[in-house]
């Protein structure tokens, strides 16, 4: 009888052990940013049949499966790469940091090359920066989220609020290119007015190069937007599945149709996906300050 008295307790605690480990195997899977890919999955199915409905999101979901597909995107979870801006002499304010970007729930946190114990980033909810000392050169709200766009090409066009149209094809670098216009609705982020126009290898599907303005209402208060730039994908590497561009061009775009200026060296390198990240590496570190408003 104490035989089976001592078999019983220790089956109960192998029980109680084994349900403290699949406890813990879903906490686990619950406190990371990267998606359960049954969320991937269904999330994936609603954008396909949102862009198949026009010719414009045809084209989109073209160039995403040519930079290695919406499913393949957020299932690799979070991305971490160096976004190093250099403005030529004159032109602004140079911008080099370390990112990493969770392009499922949008969110991000930089540290700054030249100093990393200076941090910013954007949670999901509020901007904000760290030490809450920090004499950073530059708009960190503005810029919390700009590499994010720029690397997350096309995928982020995936997302609901983003209107698509076709414009007529172009010849670019001796190729023709389909062109789409991006916009966004209302109250879609800080700067709803921003527009994008990808141009798109009618071979293919290649993100070959953009135009944009900036419309962040800090720089342009009274409404109106940036002259249009010109932004080359130059390059190609790939990591886990993942087209990215090596470095971007970019030039003042003129009113005839043609590159003006050179005015900016982008370099994106030391990408690397990080799926194991937990969702609280985005929560704003303590001693950090909030940005209340769009000038900071």
């Amino acid at each position: 009888m104490k035989y089976l008295f001592s078999l019983l307790a220790i089956l109960i605690l192998f029980s109680c052990a084994t349900e403290k480990e699949k406890t813990a195997q879903v906490e686990t899977v619950y406190s990371l940013v990267k998606p359960k890919e049954e969320w991937v999955t269904a999330r994936v199915v609603e954008a396909k049949e949102r862009l198949s409905a026009t010719e414009a999101g045809q084209l989109v979901w073209g160039a995403m499966e040519y930079h290695g597909g919406l499913e393949k995107w957020w299932n690799n979870g979070p991305v971490y790469y160096r976004f190093n801006y250099q403005p030529k002499s004159g032109t602004g304010t140079a911008r080099d940091t370390y990112e990493l970007a969770d392009y499922w729930s949008s969110r991000t946190r930089h540290q700054r090359v030249s100093n990393p114990d200076e941090e910013y980033g954007w949670d999901g909810k509020q901007s904000w920066f760290y030490p809450a000392s920090a004499a950073i050169p530059y708009n960190t709200r503005f810029w919390a989220l700009t590499p994010y766009y720029f690397a997350g090409m096309p995928f982020v066009f995936a997302d609901e609020g983003v209107t698509l149209s076709k414009e007529a094809d172009v010849d670019y670098e001796g190729s023709t290119h389909h062109m789409v216009r991006v916009t966004f609705g209302e109250n879609v982020g800080d700067a709803p007015d921003d527009y994008y126009v990808l141009y798109i290898n009618a071979e293919t599907y290649r993100l070959a190069a953009i135009r944009y303005v900036v419309s962040y209402p800090a720089y342009f208060q009274n409404g109106g937007h940036s002259q249009e730039k010109l932004m080359t994908y130059d390059g190609e590497q790939t990591i886990e599945g993942i087209t990215f561009p090596e470095k971007h061009r970019t030039y003042m775009w003129e009113t005839g149709g043609s590159a003006g200026a050179y005015v900016t060296d982008i370099t994106l390198s030391d990408i690397a996906f990080k799926p194991n990240t937990a969702v609280s590496y985005f929560e704003m570190p303590e001693g950090s300050k909030i940005m209340e408003g769009l000038d900071k």
